[in-house]
């Protein structure tokens, strides 16, 4: 196990020797092999890759879906490794954000309702649970949407009421896989514009997978996954 000191103060994900390593019927497949990484709050960086290089492993332990197959992960200075399935599920819901592709909203709940649904999860009444809700999504440019459903609005919309309900639980990680992947460039660009100004706002700390290379370049640092291995790319040099 590292030691605490191995681990920058501060620093919201930190992740030591992480390696992953898959069953398959022509034997092991590791995807992983010694990944470092450490995000500070308010921090926005970039993991870049080829399909298969382990882009969706590497977000998938970081936000505590699957354990590492060697390695440590520690959130908020919290060796998740110690923790047992309820309590890596309870820090999961409480400290970490994903977003996805594809935004996946209940298609019968309006955007307000959709954002509002981790909050009644976690306990908080309908009121507050909404009223927070109508925030986020002003804050992202929604506040005329707040009774639309999603077929009634356009990728871009939907994505950010994604974001929003990502952000609902006010979590200190936020995980993205291709957010903007289903989107043409001008709605990618003002949906990523839509995250970055919430994560400067609210000091979460922010690991997006991408292959949008002119999105990476707007990013405060940017990795690339090659060959297992994590390596870190100049500003200039978002490309794989």
């Amino acid at each position: 196990m590292n030691s605490p000191q191995n681990h920058p103060q501060g620093a919201v994900l930190s992740l030591r020797g992480v390696t992953r390593t898959y069953e398959t019927a022509q034997g092991g497949l590791t995807v992983l092999k010694g990944v470092d990484l450490d995000i500070r709050p308010g921090e926005i960086v970039g993991l870049i890759g080829p399909s298969g290089s382990g882009k969706s492993s590497l977000l998938h332990a970081a936000g505590l879906l699957e354990r590492p197959t060697t390695g440590q992960v520690v959130i908020d200075g919290q060796d998740v490794g110690l923790l047992d399935e309820g309590a890596r599920t309870r820090l999961r819901l409480n400290s970490v954000g994903f977003v996805y592709q594809f935004h996946h909203l209940l298609p019968e709940f309006d955007a307000r309702d959709n954002v509002a649904l981790p909050l009644r999860i976690a306990g908080l009444k309908a009121a507050e649970a909404q009223g927070r809700a109508a925030e986020l999504l002003v804050a992202l440019g929604l506040g005329e949407r707040l009774t639309h459903q999603p077929a009634q609005m356009s990728g871009g919309e939907q994505q950010r009421v994604a974001i929003a309900r990502a952000l609902a639980n006010r979590p200190r990680l936020l995980l993205a896989d291709e957010p903007t992947g289903n989107l043409d460039p001008a709605t990618s660009q003002a949906v990523f514009e839509a995250l970055r100004g919430r994560v400067r706002d609210t000091g979460v700390a922010a690991l997006i997978a991408t292959h949008n290379m002119e999105l990476a370049g707007h990013m405060d640092r940017v990795f690339a996954l090659k060959d297992g291995h994590l390596e870190e790319r100049p500003a200039e040099s978002h490309a794989y």
